[in-house]
């Protein structure tokens, strides 16, 4: 595992580590970062940091469609497009999701 000089990294263990420190360097892999930076900036104002690590696809899931449609020019029918995927697909009860995610 590569990762940068975070000390957060340092508790790792288990993993070959190697910490790459950059330092007045361009970043690597900046899309990556930003893409990391506003999924947490999204779960802590969205959700204020009530993630449950049992639901975390269906979150990643919502982030995922709000972040692809991000730019896009019909932005309004967002909603539209929703309703029409909830029209579409069969309900899934909360127990039912509670099943999938425990087994």
């Amino acid at each position: 595992m590569r990762t940068d000089g975070l000390p957060a990294y340092l508790e790792l263990r288990g993993y070959p580590h190697e910490r790459v420190v950059l330092r007045g360097q361009a970043d690597p892999l900046p899309r990556v970062h930003r893409v990391a930076s506003l999924l947490k900036r999204w779960l802590l104002g969205t959700h204020q940091g009530a993630v449950s690590g049992e639901q975390l696809d269906y979150y990643l899931d919502e982030f995922t469609f709000r972040f692809n449609r991000r730019a896009s020019a019909s932005r309004g029918k967002l909603f539209y497009r929703l309703a029409q995927q909830a029209v579409v697909v069969d309900p899934h009860p909360l127990e039912k999701i509670r099943q999938t995610t425990t087994d």
